[in-house]
Order: structure tokens, then C-alpha cells, then sequence
């Protein structure tokens, strides 16, 4: 089987314990938008069907367009660039959705400003990113993740900003620590601790391969615990620290 890039949630029943968490996200804002909205991140487009029947207009951007993107809904537009800047107009959206991308952006204070200046006043940004505290690893992809603290303070410019985060239940956290121990194993071979001095491009081909093979292996030993676990094992709540994500939103 071909080894997919584990750093965009697929319908893979290996990647169910992350899709279910994210689908969770795109349902939430889904309950809160109306109007024109921008979804920064379209992925496989997953999250566009859920969020964009909700929306008058729904914008999607991506850097690429996924192969496993088909064809859309008429009140749905795909437009391909790399952000930031965001190429539309000032004050253009009611609401700005971005789930799991700002820890990938250089600038991530350019991206807000960008997010800001494309909203209309009270719009809302409804962003979501890794917890750090609960990261397992240093993951190469990510440029930097957030303590719940820090992603309040990139925030900040806005008027306004609700912290949540996304926590799970029993279930899930038995994933996580067999997920834990998966990774403590094989990161006792890294005896020199070269996961958090190695320059990020030379770790992130390595990890994106293991972490796949990881999830593949969890799922072959834990069939029925992987597969089990279903989107309404997580919620939203106030932000804490085992939260697995932050789930924000900033009003301008």
C-alpha cells in the first residue's frame, strides 16, 4: 500500500482517531456561520462539505488542490494559492475558518493580520491548531505549536477572542496512550535526541513516513479501539491543558 502524507487527514480507517477530532471542528463552526465565509486550508474537502451548506457563499483555499477534491457544490469556490496575503478584497467575509494550518505558516502574525483585514467587522475567526503540551514528538512539519497562552496572545489584535479546546473521552484517551507508547518505542533509538536539533526539512520525509506506518500498525493491532471511535467521543470545551486542540474564536 502507498504510503499517503499523514500531515492531511485522509478517510483512511488508520487516520480515524485524527479525522473524527476534525470533523468535529468543521461541525462546530458549521452551527455558527452564515453569510460569505473563507475556509483557509481545503485539504481533501471534507470540511467544506460540512461547513459550506451553511454558508451563502463559501470560499476555499489551498496551496494545491487535492486530487481527492471532486467537483463542487455551485456556492462553493476553490481558489489555489499560497498564504499569506489572502488575494481578496478588504472587509469581504462574515466569517474566516482555518483548522490545522497556522502551525504550518512562517508568518503567523502576517496570516492573522491577513485574516483581520479580510474580515468584516464582527466577523469572526474560527481557528484550531495542536495543544502543545499534549504533541508526543517534535512533529518537522509544523513550524511551531502553541500553548493555549501563546495562541491567545497571536490573537490578541482582535477584539475579542473565546478560547476552547477539544478534549476526549475515555476511549480516546486509550488510543492516545497506546499511541504514546508506540512512539516513546521507537523514539528510544534517538539516543542523541536528534528530533529537536536537526534542521526541519532533514526530519520531515522520515517522520511523515513513520508516523504513517505508525497509525497503520496501531490500526492492525487495535482494530475495533481505532475504528470505534466516533466524533461525538470529543467535544468542545473550555481550554485546559489535556486538551488535544485549541479551538478558538476571535471576533474583530
Amino acid at each position: 500500500m502507498a504510503i499517503k502524507t499523514a500531515e492531511r487527514v485522509s478517510r483512511e480507517a488508520s487516520d480515524n482517531y485524527v479525522f473524527q477530532r476534525s470533523r468535529l471542528a468543521y461541525v462546530e463552526a458549521s452551527r455558527m456561520v452564515s453569510g460569505r465565509v473563507l475556509e483557509i486550508g481545503t485539504g481533501t474537502g471534507y470540511g467544506a462539505e460540512i461547513v459550506a451548506p451553511s454558508a451563502e457563499r463559501f470560499t476555499t483555499i489551498d496551496k494545491t488542490r487535492s486530487e481527492e477534491l471532486g467537483m463542487l457544490p455551485a456556492n462553493v469556490e476553490f481558489v489555489e494559492a499560497k498564504v499569506p496575503p489572502l488575494p481578496f478584497a478588504d472587509n469581504t467575509f462574515d466569517y474566516v475558518v482555518s483548522f490545522q494550518v497556522i502551525e504550518h505558516i512562517p508568518n503567523d502574525r502576517a496570516f492573522v493580520a491577513e485574516v483581520l483585514r479580510v474580515l468584516r467587522h464582527g466577523g469572526k475567526f474560527i481557528v484550531s491548531t495542536p495543544n502543545r503540551p499534549m504533541s508526543l514528538t517534535r512533529n518537522p512539519w509544523h513550524v511551531r505549536e502553541y500553548t493555549a497562552e501563546q495562541f491567545a496572545s497571536l490573537l490578541s489584535s482582535f477584539s475579542s477572542v473565546e478560547r476552547r479546546g477539544v478534549e476526549g473521552n475515555e476511549r480516546v484517551w486509550e488510543y492516545y496512550e497506546k499511541n504514546r507508547e508506540s512512539v516513546h518505542r521507537i523514539m528510544r533509538f534517538d539516543v542523541l535526541r536528534m528530533q529537536w536539533w536537526l534542521p526541519r526539512w532533514i526530519l520531515q520525509i522520515p517522520y511523515d513516513i513513520m508516523n504513517r506506518l505508525n497509525r497503520r500498525r496501531l490500526h492492525s493491532a487495535n482494530k475495533s479501539l481505532t475504528e470505534g471511535i466516533a466524533m461525538e467521543d470529543y467535544s468542545v470545551v473550555d481550554v485546559h491543558d489535556k486538551c488535544f486542540d485549541l479551538f478558538y474564536i476571535a471576533t474583530k
